[in-house]
């Protein structure tokens, strides 16, 4: 699986070669170092880790210096991508050129936060009626039995915390790729907000 980490610039649009106008998410990729690499006889599976955005040596502690071998500055943020397809190294920088071949990809980033919200929002409830007099407007309803034995059931969707989840998109179509600014134009939405650090790696079902 190729799969690199990425920041979330914001959206735009442009047109494509048919002249259609193609809304795109627009996401730059950093230089990715290879920081490690693990294997099945050691570690029990295969795996690169990659490295982004070097830190300050007065934010670095010995412990987690330690990890980086003596020419990789250590780097801010740390991904390990699981049976990685392509051959590389230990300080190998890897760029947006990795999906030049790709038509597809998926992303995966943290969702937005959106605090806590009621049934309605949160799950899509229809809500009661608008009309004056009612008493019934935006409330959950009923939760449980209203006798003994007199509990609520499991699993049963309240208003509570929303957003801010672990979500993946999957076979964002891949509309343009600008290596000189290092950018990747991708169809659609992408989780999380502007400036935060997703992973793209190649659809796996396209």
């Amino acid at each position: 699986m190729l799969g690199l980490m990425a920041r979330k610039v914001g959206m735009t649009q442009i047109f494509d070669d048919t002249g259609n106008l193609v809304p795109v998410t627009v996401l730059r990729i950093d230089p990715n170092v290879v920081i490690a690499q693990k294997n099945k006889e050691k570690d029990g599976y295969d795996a690169v880790v990659l490295g982004v955005d070097d830190e300050k040596k007065n934010l670095v502690t010995k412990p987690y210096a330690g990890q980086f071998p003596e020419n990789i500055t250590p780097k801010k943020h740390l991904k390990e991508v699981r049976d990685f397809e392509k051959e590389v190294a230990v300080g190998d920088v890897l760029g947006v050129e990795l999906f030049a071949d790709c038509r597809y990809v998926d992303v995966t980033g943290v969702s937005k936060g959106k605090g806590f919200q009621g049934v309605m929002k949160r799950w899509g409830f229809g809500g009661g009626r608008r009309s004056h007099g009612s008493k019934f407007h935006r409330e959950p309803g009923s939760t449980g039995q209203s006798t003994y034995p007199a509990r609520t059931f499991k699993n049963v969707k309240l208003p509570g915390r929303m957003g801010r989840e672990k979500t993946t998109v999957l076979s964002q179509k891949v509309v343009k790729i600008d290596a000189e600014k290092r950018l990747l134009l991708i169809r659609g939405a992408v989780p999380g907000v502007n400036k935060r650090l997703v992973l793209v790696r190649a659809a796996v079902k396209r």
